[in-house]
């Protein structure tokens, strides 16, 4: 049976478009998912739609079903949840590192399993908290760290949702949108604007994207204290503030980046799995801010991006009339 779906794609500086694309047979060992919703990983597809992946990065940077190739046009993304409708795990909700897509054919090892207590609407922050995850394993806090989580952005956002578990530990939400301190209060953590922080931090874990929230992380830092980094700057090259207190005070940055497991007792596989069972809390629900139909998308991405429409992680909802058969 011949199946088409329709994909969404990045086609140049600004612009995106639906496209129909053929599936090919399931094999043995695929299954066929009918996508339920996606996600749009706002920081990283802004970055993708306006062409600003460094040509060094264009490999490293290829989501695991990217089509196409930097800088377009590109079919691109990787948060994506759907009902497998043949093939292995048959019936079951699953979590896949797919674009927005209404329905794919993968192989069934690049499929999760949501676990029942996750809803479906909130699994698609699956990636991103694992990105948060592997954030704390690089940070490694300790009980009673002193931590700041600068960028109130779906990474800052989920990063602070996870430590704000750890006992004993003074946590501010840092972000010089004030808009930000109703997601610090759903998340039950404390906010503050950059100027108002709490210095003598052991741990500041950056996820603003801006060279003022670097150099405001590291003035945070206590003696020996390390700034965890997690912004993605694209072609960016930020000041960072190397001079003044940065060797006296023995300070350290360490980069955090998803594409390689940060402990090494652990697999992709199983950090994604830990990801969607943290996403049972539903306090996760506050890092998605606003939704809208899949065929809205050549409108709304562009929208996102250039922060006319604000949000944090923005939902696509996928009907009925969204998967042709």
């Amino acid at each position: 049976m011949t199946r088409t779906a329709r994909a969404l794609w990045f086609t140049s500086a600004g612009k995106c478009e639906i496209r129909n694309t053929w599936l090919p047979e399931p094999g043995p060992g695929d299954v066929l998912v009918r996508t339920l919703h996606s996600g749009i990983s706002r920081g990283t597809e802004a970055l993708v739609l306006r062409g600003g992946v460094p040509r060094s990065q264009h490999e490293v940077m290829r989501a695991p079903f990217q089509e196409g190739a930097f800088p377009w046009p590109v079919k691109y993304g990787y948060l994506n949840v759907g009902v497998v409708e043949r093939g292995p795990l048959s019936g079951r909700t699953v979590f896949c590192l797919y674009p927005h897509q209404t329905r794919y054919v993968v192989p069934a090892d690049a499929v999760t399993p949501v676990p029942d207590a996750v809803p479906a609407a909130r699994a698609v922050l699956a990636g991103t908290v694992e990105t948060a995850v592997n954030a704390l394993w690089d940070a490694a806090p300790l009980v009673g760290d002193r931590i700041a989580v600068v960028g109130g952005g779906m990474v800052g956002g989920s990063a602070a949702a996870l430590l704000a578990r750890f006992p004993g530990v003074r946590l501010q939400l840092v972000d010089a949108d004030p808009a930000r301190a109703s997601l610090a209060a759903a998340l039950g953590v404390d906010f503050a604007s950059p100027e108002d922080a709490l210095g003598s931090c052991d741990l500041v874990v950056h996820a603003s994207a801006t060279g003022a929230g670097l150099a405001r992380s590291l003035e945070l830092l206590a003696p020996g204290g390390r700034v965890v980094e997690l912004s993605w700057y694209g072609d960016r090259r930020p000041a960072v503030p190397l001079g003044e207190v940065f060797h006296s005070r023995r300070l350290r940055v360490i980069g955090s980046q998803v594409g390689a497991v940060a402990r090494p007792d652990r697999t992709h596989a199983e950090r994604l799995a830990l990801a969607l069972d943290l996403l049972a809390d539903p306090v996760f629900d506050a890092l998605v801010t606003g939704s809208s139909r899949f065929d809205e998308l050549p409108d709304v991405l562009p929208a996102l991006a250039s922060g006319e429409l604000p949000a944090l992680c923005h939902r696509v909802d996928y009907g009925a009339g969204d998967v042709p058969a």
